[in-house]
């Protein structure tokens, strides 16, 4: 599994709170959800972001509160996957119940900027940035993971596994 796309670039402490704000959660509309991911971050991030494009952030991305609604608006956004140094270990859990790929690579984040472009296997964990001619190992996704990616989710990975 790969994903190529332009980088949107965030700082440490990304937010669920941010992510989605909480005047949208009276729905879980993907479309109604994407239409509003990172608006109170990056107003623009919802017109400017096409499909497969990925986001890079520092620590702690997804910090706040538990909401699923977070990674399903970047996911219904369009976005292919999330690289930063560190997530919050309930919006980790999330992002894979929901199948969006997402990465922990310090070092990618490090050398990555806003506008850059990335391609990620997830199989090996190579990450490159093709902007700058680097190259980044990250952890690649276990067995277990790769099967609830491939199936989009972890409730349709369990629907098959019947």
């Amino acid at each position: 599994m790969k994903a190529k796309g332009r980088v949107f670039k965030y700082q440490d402490n990304v937010d669920t709170d941010v992510i989605i704000p909480a005047r949208y959660l009276n729905t879980f509309d993907p479309q109604e959800l994407a239409a509003h991911c990172l608006e109170d971050l990056d107003p623009e991030f919802s017109k400017k972001v096409k499909t497969g494009d990925i986001i890079v952030a520092g620590k702690n991305f997804g910090c706040g509160s538990s909401r699923e609604h977070a990674p399903l608006a970047i996911k219904a956004a369009g976005v292919s996957c999330v690289i930063a140094a560190t997530f919050a270990r309930i919006f980790y859990r999330n992002a894979i119940n929901i199948g969006l790929p997402i990465l922990e690579c310090p070092e990618a984040v490090q050398w990555t900027e806003d506008g850059d472009e990335l391609v990620v296997d997830f199989d090996q964990g190579k990450i490159v940035n093709l902007t700058k001619n680097k190259e980044f190992q990250a952890e690649p996704f276990p067995e277990f993971m790769k099967q609830i990616m491939a199936a989009d989710g972890l409730i349709n990975r369990v629907k098959t596994s019947r």
